[in-house]
């Protein structure tokens, strides 16, 4: 399936006929996120982190992120929002057993955010867009709430470049079915790519692209990344979107999760996600 950024002009995101999180919330997807920090996150937006700036992080599930955003721009306020209230009351969690003091977590909507024009110097969305129907939308609304001078920070993957060895038919499998249950849900699961155009759309001018990649190759990478995608496989919002769509069945998602899990053992397993980002500057 092939998108053209004017694709995804639309602000009326209602019109859109899903606007799903492929992932959801389940405990393996949340084991997954927790592993996330700014080093192997969100390194590139490093340079432009200073004591005293503030944030907004949309999207920013657990927060672990989050509060390492705030560790580095304290006294700074740092505020993550998403759309789980569960997801919300676990990452302000996180910030008070981290003694993180500077970061508050609030229930958000990234198409209509809460907050007046001009509040933050910096909007960070990690692995946000790709699950929206109608990311230049929600990067306008990001655009509304910088400063003048501002930065919006995104980071996305983009599956089509991911690569895997061994080469085995289940995790061939594994990542059509995904593709298909992404796009079903109103996501782009190439979004990495697709950042500057929908960002120049959304009004930003000033934009910086770069790209990183996770790998997942040492025995404990493997067991961290396979086992949660072999639970997540039959267990989570995904197994259940894959169903619902008629994309794959209960013996499918079964014969992936064993995929994953086979994937685990093998001491020759490798794993690369490519991701792109970009920093787009606010006109002052």
């Amino acid at each position: 399936m092939t998108e053209s950024p004017e694709s995804y002009e639309n602000d009326a995101h209602e019109t859109a006929p899903r606007d799903v999180y492929t992932h959801g919330h389940h405990e393996s997807v949340l084991r997954s996120h927790t592993w996330r920090t700014v080093t192997n996150s969100a390194a590139y937006l490093v340079p432009h982190l200073e004591a005293g700036l503030s944030i907004l992080d949309i999207g920013c599930g657990p927060g672990t992120i989050t509060v390492d955003l705030a560790r580095r721009v304290a006294p700074g306020r740092v505020v993550g929002v998403d759309a789980s209230a569960e997801i919300v009351a676990k990452a302000a969690a996180l910030a008070k057993d981290e003694g993180v003091h500077n970061a508050e977590f609030l229930l958000g909507d990234a198409y209509a955010l809460d907050f007046p024009d001009a509040s933050f110097d910096i909007v960070h969305a990690h692995q946000v867009l790709q699950h929206v129907a109608n990311p230049v939308s929600a990067m306008r609304e990001a655009h509304r709430v910088l400063k003048p001078g501002g930065i919006f920070a995104a980071r996305d993957v983009d599956y089509g470049g991911v690569r895997w060895y061994p080469l085995t038919t289940g995790l061939t499998e594994w990542l059509a079915v995904y593709r298909d249950v992404h796009y079903w849900n109103g996501g782009n699961p190439d979004a990495g790519p697709a950042l500057k155009a929908w960002a120049r759309l959304a009004g930003f001018t000033d934009i910086t692209c770069s790209a990183s990649i996770w790998c997942f190759a040492s025995d404990a990478e493997r067991e961290w990344w396979g086992e949660s995608w072999a639970v997540r496989a039959t267990e989570s919002a995904f197994a259940a979107s894959a169903i619902e769509s008629g994309v794959a069945d209960l013996v499918d998602l079964q014969d992936i999760a064993q995929a994953w899990r086979d994937w685990v053992r093998d001491p020759d397993g490798w794993l690369g996600m490519p991701h792109g980002e970009i920093i787009a500057r606010k006109e002052h």
